[in-house]
């Protein structure tokens, strides 16, 4: 995990949801908060646990109706 600050790619990541518009952007950012997950300290396990629930919730309303 080296170069890598989860407090800060947390923010970022939560800061730039609003203007994530497609599955691939996404998907990519909540590829990077679960893989973080699995890595930062305990304390910081409940905010990614929630922001990878908005983030999937965010991808879920992104599909075309019928594909749910």
């Amino acid at each position: 995990m080296s170069g890598v600050t989860p407090y800060i790619t947390l923010a970022q990541i939560a800061g730039r949801m609003k203007d994530m518009n497609t599955h691939e952007a996404v998907n990519e950012a909540l590829d990077e908060v679960e893989y973080l997950f699995e890595v930062i300290p305990p304390e910081l396990q409940d905010p990614a646990e929630t922001l990878i629930s908005q983030l999937r919730e965010k991808l879920k309303n992104l599909e075309p109706p019928g594909q749910r």
